[in-house]
């Protein structure tokens, strides 16, 4: 089949590379313009982009596909042009308007991070995690025009595990995916046969994944600690999770565990105990989290034994 591959990090990198070793062509990708990033804030191309030039895939960056300009206008005769009998879709980040989902014979497949209905939106590996889902998974749908509305077509189960971070399940996610777009798309017949099996989502379960703040990772030590080490595997690796210093300085909190320190006798956020496991705080509830890996800002994270070494932190100190 004549594919057009529309994404952009490497979670849509993944099921990229993934299809390069079937036997469809992959007439076209689209990704994301290329953006600023580091120090040095030098353009950077997608992980998409790098994929596809490095097997000679046109690459087409378009702003937007909108009806009510020349340029939306002249992207959507561009794809129509590629003549794709399905497209399919991870992490794009432009909105896609019903023209383009109907252009490619077959229409627009969408790769999602969660067990559609539930956690729709822009942060699903996130929300999941800090919910305290059991589990989670990878949705193959036909697109729609709303947002992540569209009938599903195949799911992946993947439990979450009480180490995960969003780093770790998206990896998890972004194999999953890749395999569940190859077997959907293993034939013409194949991607029949499960778009003709596809499913409505019950609107009663949905639940949306709304997009990460940096403001909502700062640590808030009235919680229980279950919740707030969720919370700090959920903003890993962004926005990550800190602990305010002052007004200028944040001391970023990229891992946890549960601690079975006693804190009757201390107030939420106060160290009661530095060790070589990490460094152990009082929560909510009378529950205790022991804090195994540390930002200083400027410096490295630092690992448990690390910070025992620093000593800039004290027992009884109000976080």
């Amino acid at each position: 089949m004549k594919i057009i591959f529309a994404g952009t990090p490497e979670f849509a990198a993944t099921a990229l590379a993934a299809l390069l070793k079937t036997q469809h062509d992959i007439v076209a990708v689209y990704t994301q313009p290329d953006r600023k990033a580091g120090r040095g804030q030098k353009l950077t191309a997608s992980a998409v982009k790098l994929l596809a030039l490095e097997h000679n895939i046109p690459v087409y960056q378009p702003l937007h596909f909108k009806s009510s300009t020349e340029e939306g206008l002249a992207a959507q005769a561009e794809l129509a042009a590629l003549n794709a009998d399905v497209m399919v879709v991870a992490a794009y980040g432009l909105i896609l308007p019903q023209v383009v989902l109907d252009t490619p014979k077959y229409g627009c497949l969408n790769i999602h991070g969660s067990l559609l209905p539930r956690w729709r939106g822009a942060a699903p590996i996130q929300r999941a995690i800090a919910t305290g889902d059991h589990e989670t998974g990878v949705t193959i749908m036909k697109m729609a025009a709303g947002l992540d509305t569209g009938d599903m077509m195949y799911k992946t189960i993947c439990p979450i595990e009480a180490t995960d971070t969003s780093a770790s399940l998206h990896d998890k996610l972004a194999l999953q995916g890749a395999e569940a777009t190859v077997q959907v798309l293993a034939s013409e017949e194949s991607l029949q046969h499960y778009l003709e099996q596809r499913e409505v989502q019950d609107e009663a379960l949905t639940v949306y994944a709304h997009k990460l703040s940096k403001a909502e990772a700062k640590l808030d030590w009235s919680l229980d600690a279950i919740q707030i080490d969720r919370n700090i595997r959920a903003f890993n690796p962004w926005p990550v999770a800190f602990i305010q210093l002052d007004e200028q300085n944040n001391l970023r909190v990229w891992n946890s565990q549960l601690s079975d320190a006693n804190a009757k006798e201390a107030q939420p956020g106060q160290i009661i105990a530095i060790d070589k496991h990490g460094v152990h705080v009082a929560c909510g509830n009378n529950s205790v989290i022991r804090l195994t890996t540390l930002q200083w800002p400027g410096g490295k994270p630092l690992n448990a034994v690390q910070i025992l070494q620093t000593q800039k932190l004290n027992i009884g100190q109000i976080l």
